[in-house]
């Protein structure tokens, strides 16, 4: 119980504060009627408690601090895309236009008409939001076709809609890893954040290997036991750095061990495959281009997909794929699922309309992938150091955080181009970068601009050409003799050979 040792006026003289005061007998602490200040809530806790309350305050400051003296600190700028002049957009005025280089709208289809009319019309329907979760009335036929459709396209018995594929990756991975009696997750060193957060709150056992490294894969599924559950995360197009999984031998290992599979094709979706389907769908191209039913593929084999709407579909929320009792599973017992409102229908519906169109019309996706072949060979021409790889990112290397974010301030200020500086922890420290992402819009004429503009910064600034990279042995596969250039995932007969086909 707690004692009175001092009078209240010495208590109120202690915190400067008047006379008016009354005390509650039940503890014995004073209740001021009228509001104190913060220095007078410090000497109240040194009288009650002596010690001074914690700094939360100079806390936040001490860690921003440390960020800003590392170069890590995230400036994000006021940039508005504009849909009728992508890929253009204005900043905080809206008379000054800059061109957008580093969008993950990478087919450009936040602007496509037919999407555009279909959430238009949702919206004035059925309104803004979806009313709540989707036990509590925000189930509806948006979500049931959108759920049909992420289900259709990867070849699967069902899916799942989540407000984001960060959601989605980390309910996913958390809930099995929770649930699965002894599991162990096997992760790629470089996998995404929402996956590695995922695996650390399933508490499960986790087991890193090296990235796409296919023999430390099997030294570590070996070293499992054979009848205990095992997940193999990973994902099929890693953003920083363009770099593909090797699936099919994933696949191999995976049966082999007694794992299932889980695939991240969150920057392939719609990019890859005669349906935009993602990589394990490419990597069949043939076999699925007049696809149905079972095959054996590459993407038959692959247990559980997830996948965004807010990336090559140009929408917002993400989704798995897989076995019906799978997807039941996760529905029922992730909470990051249960307990959130669901997305509005007309993100739902203009998701549905996105996939649905870019299964029947591959144009955007090839067109896209021509203009990464015109600019890959364009920056190379012009010594700029390119990340290799075989997918459409385009990682250009600056290996510095100050010199990557006076890179992209001098391409914003100089030139009105916004190519945002990738840091730790996105990218590990020394690997910094601008990441270049073109679309369907950025003509010749734009790439030659950009072309222009990443010479004269990188002069500048004096950044490291790809021959300055060669002279000190290469780095990240710049400049490096002993690397060969990767061959493209699209292949020119797949670009030259794939028609549409409404009505699939």
């Amino acid at each position: 119980m707690f004692t009175r040792i001092m009078s209240m006026s010495s208590i109120k003289g202690r915190l400067g504060l008047p006379c008016l005061s009354t005390v509650s007998y039940s503890t014995g602490i004073p209740s001021f009627k009228k509001d104190y200040t913060r220095q007078a809530a410090i000497a109240q806790n040194e009288i009650f408690h002596g010690t001074n309350i914690f700094d939360y305050r100079q806390a936040y400051r001490l860690a921003l601090d440390a960020k800003k003296k590392d170069k890590t600190y995230r400036h994000f700028n006021n940039i508005n895309r504009l849909a009728d002049e992508f890929p253009r957009a204005h900043t905080s005025s809206p008379k000054d236009r800059v061109t957008v280089w580093c969008s993950n709208d990478y087919l450009g289809m936040s602007r496509n008409p037919v999407v555009l009319d279909r959430m238009t019309k949702t919206l004035s329907k059925y309104g803004a939001g979806a009313g709540g979760t989707r036990n509590i009335s925000g189930h509806n036929q948006h979500a049931v076709d959108l759920e049909r459709i992420c289900a259709r396209l990867h070849k699967k018995e069902a899916g799942l809609v989540f407000s984001s594929c960060y959601v989605a990756n980390d309910a996913t991975l958390s809930t099995l890893g929770a649930k699965l009696p002894n599991c162990t997750i096997l992760s790629d060193s470089m996998n995404h954040a929402s996956m590695i957060h995922g695996i650390r709150n399933s508490r499960a056992n986790k087991i890193i290997y090296a990235h796409n490294d296919m023999e430390d894969l099997e030294r570590k599924l070996a070293s499992l036991p054979l009848e205990d559950p095992k997940i193999i995360a990973l994902e099929s197009v890693y953003s920083m750095s363009g770099s593909v999984a090797p699936l099919e031998i994933v696949c191999d290992l995976a049966e082999r061990y007694g794992a299932i599979t889980f695939l991240d094709e969150v920057h392939a979706v719609g990019m890859y495959g005669p349906h935009g389907a993602g990589v394990a769908e490419h990597l069949d191209f043939d076999a699925h281009r007049n696809y149905s039913g079972k095959g054996g593929t590459i993407l038959d084999r692959i247990d559980i997909i997830s996948g965004t709407f807010g990336k090559a579909f140009g929408c917002i929320g993400g989704y798995i794929a897989g076995d019906a009792e799978l997807i039941d599973f996760i529905r029922s017992y992730a909470p990051n699922f249960i307990f959130t409102t669901s997305l509005p229908p007309a993100d739902m519906a203009g998701a549905a309309a996105a996939i649905t169109y870019q299964i029947e019309y591959p144009e955007d996706r090839i067109l896209q992938q021509l203009h990464v072949r015109e600019l890959k060979e364009k920056l190379h021409n012009a010594n700029i150091p390119v990340v290799p790889n075989p997918s459409h990112i385009i990682p250009i290397l600056v290996g510095n955080a100050e010199l990557a974010k006076k890179a992209s301030d001098l391409l914003l200020a100089r030139w009105g181009i916004y190519v945002q500086a990738i840091n730790y922890p996105t990218v590990p420290h020394g690997q910094e970068r601008l990441r270049v992402t073109p679309t369907p819009g950025h003509t010749s004429e734009l790439q030659e601009e950009l072309t222009e503009a990443l010479t004269d910064v990188w002069q500048t600034l004096g950044i490291k050409t790809v021959a300055d990279w060669e002279r000190v042995g290469g780095f990240l596969g710049v400049g490096d003799p002993k690397v060969t250039k990767p061959s493209p995932l699209w292949t020119k007969e797949q670009l030259a050979g794939l028609k549409s086909t409404p009505g699939t």
